[in-house]
């Protein structure tokens, strides 16, 4: 969970006006008591009207809430429509950021705006490729983020198997497939790699530098030449 998320998450639990020992924050944010406590004094320093000390606990003097959000009957659509999506076509983890999401402003909505979501249509029915591709997102996601070099194994459409070192750039969501845009060290050039047909995908533990003739701004400039329309 990144920081501003447990952060977010902090102010939640202690808007129930209540004494919380740092130990049970920490059981449940399932982090280290130490990183609890620096988590506080962030919250403090930022402003929060958190009160408290380490052995005794926290407990918040004065309600915290959001910025006011206006948002209209179709703008709610597209977010239900949206976490639905992401329900059916990406992995667990997305899943239930998601759902904490809705959560959050469904909360925040008054009971009528709510009410008029019922019966709603948002059901989404996933390809078979999408569903295949849903075990390896958390990998290929976190290699994404911290620049990781993945080793994997790829079958491809004529049957060959290869394997490949890769330095993932993005994911794509195409309807009925993800695929992963990434520099292949291997080839020394760019590739497609649909996630479907990636047998193996290991994390190698190597960090990737940033370079500009492998970035992902330098593929889709050379894409975008190449394919005008976008497609």
């Amino acid at each position: 969970m990144r920081r501003t998320d447990r952060l977010f998450d902090l102010i939640q639990i202690l808007r129930d006006g209540r004494l919380h020992r740092a130990s049970d924050l920490a059981e449940h944010m399932e982090v280290a008591v130490r990183t609890i406590y620096r988590d506080m004094d962030t919250l403090v320093a930022s402003g929060i009207p958190v009160e408290g000390e380490r052995g005794v606990g926290y407990i918040l003097r004065a309600p915290v809430f959001m910025p006011p959000m206006a948002l209209s009957q179709v703008e709610l659509e597209a977010l239900h429509l949206g976490a639905a999506l992401v329900r059916q076509t990406a992995d667990a983890e997305l899943q239930d950021a998601a759902n904490r999401v809705l959560t959050k402003i469904d909360q925040a909505m008054p009971n009528p705006m709510f009410g008029a979501l019922d019966g709603f249509g948002k059901e989404i029915f996933a390809a078979p490729e999408v569903e295949a591709s849903l075990e390896l997102m958390p990998v290929i996601r976190r290699a994404i983020r911290e620049q990781l070099v993945l080793a994997i194994e790829y079958l491809a459409l004529n049957g060959s198997r290869t394997r490949r070192r890769i330095r993932p750039l993005q994911m794509e969501y195409w309807g009925r497939a993800w695929t992963m845009t990434g520099w292949c060290e291997t080839r020394q050039e760019f590739r497609v790699f649909r996630i479907d047909r990636i047998n193996t995908c290991l994390d190698t533990g190597e960090h990737f530098a940033e370079e500009e003739d492998k970035s992902l701004a330098t593929y889709l400039l050379r894409f975008y030449a190449e394919h005008p329309s976008g497609g």
